[in-house]
């Protein structure tokens, strides 16, 4: 199996390497690529650890052979988010990049299952889609936006509230993966109950953590490490289902059309990727009325990338 990470010298791109390296199957081919020139350097350094994975730095000049053969594709590249941005605003740059990525991978690994973590990921999704709807080869089945830090974060902070050990409680995240858009279902939290108050600012701090983390850097840079984390994780549930086990997560993904083209949503996960979306379950009045709140903002995010596409 071979796993490709683009924008691997970054800051997301690094723990996601290195958590890869450690986790990925025996015999796996992890190649990293980007366009800074200490990428070789970062695959030199992993390469170092004691694991049955082979990994390779790829250049600026590379790309098409990085992503040769792929099995996975994994996409940090881009801007981060600096302090006072928005993911909005980060759309004129990184919009560039993943359009540029998606092209090449229509040409050297079509049938790839792709992660997209470059945010604004409510609309950097669509560009890749409908790079691939161009080029004739997109399977609804086989993309991702990766929405896992959102639901890794609400493990966290319900935890932490309620004196549970996050590893065991089960937060299921819904919408998109900006702001508003993002939404826990905090009333399907099994084993714990919630205030009004509490699902209020709970809510409010999951959806807002990714400027918690900036705001904390004070200048420095975002969720790189948990970000990490998070696609690693998604990654490894990829390949258990590529291996044919079943597996559920939470994903941003292009289903039935009931609420966005593209909606966060529980998923099952196997040989072709999507093997099946699952209902999101009932919801509470709270849960509903935020739901119906934010669809508009998540359509016109992904109208923002189909048009980007359109008109590049």
């Amino acid at each position: 199996m071979k796993v490709a990470v683009l924008g691997a010298a970054g800051g997301i791109g690094q723990a996601l390497s290195l958590l890869l390296k450690l986790d990925l199957p025996a015999g796996t081919d992890l190649a990293l690529y980007d366009l800074a020139p200490v990428t070789p350097g970062v695959a030199v350094d992993l390469s170092h650890i004691p694991t049955a994975v082979k990994v390779t730095g790829y250049g600026k000049e590379d790309l098409h052979t990085a992503l040769a053969g792929a099995d996975i594709v994994m996409i940090p590249a881009g801007m981060p988010r600096k302090p006072g941005m928005d993911r909005s605003d980060l759309f004129n740059i990184n919009a560039g990049v993943v359009k540029t990525l998606a092209e090449a991978i229509v040409q050297q690994c079509p049938k790839a299952l792709v992660g997209i973590i470059t945010n604004p990921v409510n609309t950097t999704v669509a560009i890749a889609a409908d790079v691939f709807k161009k080029a004739g080869t997109y399977d609804p089945r086989r993309l991702f936006g990766v929405t896992t830090l959102d639901v890794i974060r609400a493990e966290t902070f319900i935890g932490e509230l309620k004196g549970k050990n996050p590893t065991e409680v089960t937060v299921p995240v819904i919408g998109g993966h900006s702001g508003t858009t993002i939404l826990p279902l905090l009333s399907q939290v099994a084993g714990v109950s919630f205030s009004d108050d509490e699902v209020a600012s709970l809510t409010h701090r999951i959806q807002n953590a990714g400027t918690e983390v900036v705001e904390a850097k004070a200048g420095g840079g975002s969720a790189t490490l948990s970000m990490g984390q998070a696609a690693a994780r998604f990654c490894i549930s990829l390949i258990k289902g590529l291996q044919g086990e079943k597996v559920t997560e939470y994903a941003y993904v292009e289903g039935n059309g009931e609420y966005a083209r593209f909606f966060a949503q529980p998923i099952t996960l196997g040989k072709n990727g999507v093997e099946a979306l699952l209902p999101i379950g009932t919801l509470s009045g709270y849960e509903q009325k935020a739901m119906n709140d934010m669809l508009g903002t998540l359509k016109a995010d992904i109208s923002l990338g189909e048009e980007f596409v359109k008109n590049n």
